[in-house]
């Protein structure tokens, strides 16, 4: 059994050697710190390897149409880790998609749009789908599509960086 571990390990670290390369070296823990940018908000930020898409938490959802476009407009409101205090404000973005959630409630359709989102000393740019998180314990929620691109992810730590991305 010991003999059959020892080669699933060594098989395992061969295959992830060319995937690491191609990652940052930077190893975050499943909470961080995130900054909404351009605005510079700090925001509790859990990284979910569960979901696919990201989503961050917007109340008073208002569709419309810009230039033969589908956009909507909504309300960020959002404890800043900096200050402690709340911040709020109206955002309005082009919808690049939707998506349709299933959960223990049942299905519902969610608009995606693109967001900023800082995260260690990175800017990224990304998918977000839009639901009122405020009943969750955190507002954002980072999916596969992003942390493919951040590097790796250690369940066992928290905060591990601050945001520090250049204005």
């Amino acid at each position: 059994m010991k003999l059959k571990r020892l080669a699933v390990s060594i098989l395992a670290l061969g295959l992830a050697g060319p995937v690491l390369a191609n990652q940052s070296d930077k190893v975050f823990g499943w909470v961080e710190e995130g900054s909404i940018q351009p605005e510079g908000i700090s925001v509790k930020i859990k990284l979910d390897t569960g979901a696919k898409t990201s989503s961050m938490d917007a109340k008073d959802l208002e569709r419309f149409s810009k230039d033969g476009d589908k956009w909507v407009r909504f309300n960020v409101e959002l404890e800043d880790t900096d200050t402690g205090k709340m911040k709020s404000m109206k955002v309005e973005r082009k919808i690049v998609r939707n998506i349709k959630v299933r959960g223990a409630g049942g299905a519902e359709s969610r608009p995606v749009v693109m967001m900023s989102m800082c995260i260690g000393d990175q800017v990224y740019k990304e998918q977000f789908s839009l639901k009122n998180r405020s009943k969750m314990n955190y507002p954002v929620l980072i999916g596969r599509s992003t942390i493919k691109d951040l590097g790796l992810v250690d369940v066992s730590k928290t905060f591990t960086s601050e945001p520090n991305c250049k204005k």
